[in-house]
């Protein structure tokens, strides 16, 4: 599929590769987590002002799991209930905390107006697949048994994520449906990794490897998984569900120049296919990464206020 980047996104990209930036497969997953955190302070927009912002502690069979509440100056109440999105950033499930995608959880928080609530879950090689998923689920599975003291309507839910986030939001949806956590009234899905075979034709395509690389791809996949045999568990590759029926309607957004584009434009059309309500996004000349960008890319901005319309027009 041809990509044309937007002048603001290649741009951006010609920074990146002029700044000399090593790639992150060729640093420690310490000195990755470090470089991610520094490029975050330099594309993220001004945050909005919220009402609180204040951490969490979520105790799990693991152990602690930090997390962080977001509270916007106008919320959405039905009996003194607000809307919940739960949310897991991205970062291949090896780099990105709860302060890479703070601004993005506060400007979420703010065009949705809903509380937000960002989950820690451990990072790999420190702690490999399921243990982020393990995390996710846990951890969504306690919000909503604490919702009222959190002040949250548990019927009124939500899961999302970006890239690696955008997995785990998958994942906690299908293993709510089949029984193991809350109900989810939504999911928001911001460019996901679905399927772990990586054979989709985005994949192989020279234009898309930007920013996240093929080659970063693959060392992401190689710290997270145990092995060849967690390619085809469905908690690791969503797109691997027997069925995707039952689900709760979602938002999924894709970018043209991104390697995962194709097996979550695939992912969009099966969950419609399997009579779940999608609204779907594309951002053609966007790369990987695009929607934490907001300082330097007004795409950025743009999705994040279409993301909060939906997400108040659900409930």
């Amino acid at each position: 599929m041809p990509v044309v980047l937007d002048p603001d996104a290649a741009a951006v990209f010609t920074a990146f590769q002029e700044a000399g930036r090593p790639p992150y497969e060729t640093v420690s997953p310490t000195e990755a987590r470090e470089l991610y955190l520094k490029g975050r302070a330099v594309t993220n927009p001004d945050p909005p002002e919220l009402l609180s912002v204040a951490p969490l502690t979520i105790p799990s069979p693991t152990g602690p799991i930090p997390a962080r509440v977001y509270t916007p100056k106008t919320l959405r109440k039905a009996g003194g209930l607000a809307p919940c999105l739960v949310f897991f950033h991205g970062g291949g499930w090896v780099i990105g905390d709860l302060d890479s995608h703070d601004v993005v959880c506060r400007k979420l928080a703010h065009e949705g107006e809903l509380i937000v609530i960002s989950v820690d879950y451990r990072l790999a090689p420190e702690h490999k697949f399921p243990a982020a998923v393990d995390d996710a689920i846990a951890a969504t599975k306690w919000i909503a048994a604490n919702a009222g003291q959190l002040g949250i309507d548990p019927s009124r839910l939500m899961v999302g994520g970006d890239s690696a986030g955008g997995n785990l939001a998958a994942v906690v949806a299908l293993a709510a449906r089949d029984g193991d956590g809350p109900r989810i009234a939504g999911q928001v899905l911001i460019y996901p990794a679905t399927d772990f075979a990586m054979t989709h034709p985005s994949h192989r395509e020279p234009e898309t490897s930007i920013l996240l690389t093929h080659s970063v791809i693959k060392w992401f996949c190689n710290h997270y998984l145990r092995g060849a045999s967690d390619i085809d568990n469905w908690k690791a590759s969503p797109a691997r569900a027997t069925t995707l029926a039952g689900l709760p309607p979602a938002y999924l957004l894709t970018a043209g120049a991104d390697p995962l584009r194709d097996e979550g434009d695939e992912y969009a059309r099966r969950l419609k296919e399997a009579g779940v309500a999608v609204t779907y996004r594309h951002f053609p000349g966007q790369f990987h990464g695009f929607f934490t960008m907001g300082k330097l890319l007004q795409q950025a901005n743009v999705a994040a206020s279409d993301i909060g319309v939906w997400l108040k027009a659900l409930n």
